[in-house]
């Protein structure tokens, strides 16, 4: 199996407490696939937003859906890319 980054990065996870830690941490929360690792996530986010990732963090909330939350490294801004995908 190929690496597909539209597989493994479902949508952006669009909350008020989100939108903060947008503003705050630089950091952007995704759904993901529940099979994809961080490592993954990353490489992702990297291809298809041409962005340089610090960290992911990853957690699977009540509904089952995988939430990953993706800082990104200082010399991007998840604001900007929060623009760019339409959410704020």
């Amino acid at each position: 199996m190929s690496f597909d980054p539209f597989r493994t990065l479902k949508y952006p996870l669009l909350t008020e407490k989100n939108i903060g830690m947008i503003e705050r941490e630089n950091k952007i929360v995704f759904i993901v696939d529940r099979r994809a690792n961080k490592k993954q996530i990353a490489k992702a986010m990297e291809k298809l937003f041409e962005v340089k990732v610090e960290s992911v963090n990853t957690l699977i909330d009540r509904k089952g859906r995988k939430k990953a939350y993706v800082k990104l490294s200082k010399d991007y801004k998840a604001t900007d890319l929060a623009t760019r995908l339409g959410m704020i």
